[in-house]
């Protein structure tokens, strides 16, 4: 008798329908893994091409530095951050489930909840900064061009529509954040090429602000590179699986999830936050971003600008919203993911108002990427250390026992923890958070590190040292192979 074969699904043939999606943090069946790793890529670009990314450039030249130190510094930052968070599209890639949930391979079944916290807090704030800056970028030039009012009621409308509009594209999910995606980056290339003639005539090198931010150049530079650039790919540390679940392993290879992850990441980051950089020397902008930026335009880039303040808003925010949403979900399985989408869009919108009304725009900003790049580095790390050992290899079906709400499994460890790892994290994370300096809070361990906030080096290097040195002797569970493995023992609880 002839094998048998296995027909893989066509991606080309799927259904590319935008239903609202059925899957939450379950394990993705092989049918329905119809990504392309072109997918992963496009929606890096797209998601990302808005003014919640573009404020980033910003950031350098409050701080102080010149037009070229601030590009140095946002390319190094966000280069050596692909080199660390690429790889986590590879663990999603070969579980076909979202990476907050993978982690439990790592830190145990119930220990994967810090990933899930760490990545709803990540989504969470990066919403609510992307929907604050999208509703400047509409009141502000509907003020200009109508003369419609510019105060307290005109922003609160603006963020109560994009907050809705943002959950229905969540709600929707991974289909039509994939095809939004496309579109919106080809607009906002539009729009960079547009701006770049549009604001070229006041641009200039010079320093927008008098003094460094730290008191002297490097300092400064160090910081830049952490919270303008290294914070662009720490921000998808959970992220990142929510696309690449769909990719299947069986048409694809590793590679080529790789290098469609870190050339989404590198691209989609730096083309926004360069024309953010570009434009904030071209506009002036030291105190505040989108204000000067839609004081300095010339009058027909009013539109081009309003319409990202729209759509890239939307198409930002629904991908994070939904993120929230799967990362609630892997929380609290009680909840549909649907449940959770809207349950978070609610705390993301709220997160907005005291955004407007209470803080300070660069203190808030520069300090929330920096805390949780000291919390989340720390995890990422032992989730690729993870990742080598059991040599990407995992049991799908023993990474859904909390899911499940059950007991057991080769992840359970010690009631679903794995001490080692914990440990390692939380050894870390306190060590990242002592080095964090931000006008905030500064961490003691500043002063031991001549004022460089060296808050990820220091995170990445403890935790990888303390995690390598507690597993000595100790083996990562593996799954056993396809002919013999057998189904893992669960009890309900």
């Amino acid at each position: 008798m002839p094998p048998e074969t296995t027909s893989l699904p066509d991606p080309a043939a799927a259904p590319r329908d935008a239903g609202i999606e059925r899957h939450g943090v379950d394990t993705i069946p092989e049918e329905d893994r119809t990504g392309r790793p072109r997918d992963v890529l496009g929606i890096l670009l797209g998601s990302n091409m808005c003014l919640g990314v573009v404020i980033f450039g910003w950031l350098p030249a409050s701080f102080g530095l010149g037009f070229w130190p601030a590009v140095s510094s946002m390319v190094a930052g966000t280069l050596l951050g692909t080199v660390l968070v690429a790889p986590l599209s590879l663990v999603s890639f070969r579980t076909a489930t979202n990476l907050s949930t993978s982690s439990g391979g790592t830190f145990g079944v119930r220990g994967r909840l810090i990933g899930s916290m760490i990545g709803l807090l990540l989504s969470l704030g990066y919403a609510a900064l992307t929907v604050w800056t999208g509703g400047a970028a509409i009141v502000g030039p509907l003020h200009r061009l109508l003369g419609l009012p510019d105060g307290g009621g005109s922003y609160s409308a603006a963020y109560a529509v994009l907050a809705v509009l943002s959950v229905l594209i969540a709600i929707f999910g991974y289909r039509l954040l994939t095809r939004l995606s496309k579109w919106v980056a080809a607009g906002t290339v539009v729009l960079v090429v547009l701006g770049l003639f549009g604001y070229s005539v006041k641009f200039s090198t010079a320093p927008v602000v008098d003094g460094y931010a730290m008191g002297d150049f490097w300092t400064t530079w160090a910081l830049s590179a952490v919270a303008a650039g290294l914070s662009g790919p720490m921000a998808f540390i959970t992220m990142l699986g929510d696309y690449s679940r769909y990719v299947s392993p069986r048409r694809y290879s590793s590679s080529k999830v790789f290098v469609a992850s870190a050339v989404g990441m590198v691209l989609g980051l730096l083309v926004p936050q360069l024309f953010g950089t570009f434009t904030s020397f071209a506009s002036g902008a030291a105190d505040d971003y989108v204000g000067p930026l839609v004081a300095a335009a010339p009058v027909w880039f009013l539109i081009p600008l309003l319409l990202n303040g729209v759509f890239g808003t939307i198409g930002n925010a629904g991908a994070l919203i939904y993120s929230m949403g799967l990362d609630l979900d892997a929380i609290l399985p009680p909840l549909s993911r649907v449940q959770a989408t809207i349950l978070t869009s609610v705390i993301s919108t709220a997160l907005v108002f005291v955004g407007y009304f209470v803080w300070d725009a660069q203190d808030a900003v520069t300090a929330f990427v920096l805390l949780l790049t000291a919390v989340g580095t720390p995890w990422a790390v032992i989730t690729l250390i993870g990742f080598v050992h059991c040599r990407g290899r995992y049991d799908p079906d023993a990474l859904q026992v909390y899911n499940r709400r059950s007991r057991g499994g080769i992840y359970w460890f010690a009631a679903g923890w794995n001490p080692r790892a914990v440990a390692a994290w939380a050894f870390g994370s306190a060590i990242g958070l002592l080095s964090v300096d931000t006008a905030l809070f500064r961490g003691p361990l500043i002063d031991w590190t001549f004022g460089i906030d060296l808050s990820f080096v220091l995170a990445a290097i403890t935790t990888a040292v303390v995690y390598l040195l507690l597993t000595i002797g100790s083996r990562q569970p593996v799954p056993r192979t396809a002919k013999t493995e057998a189904p893992a023992r669960t009890t309900t609880v």
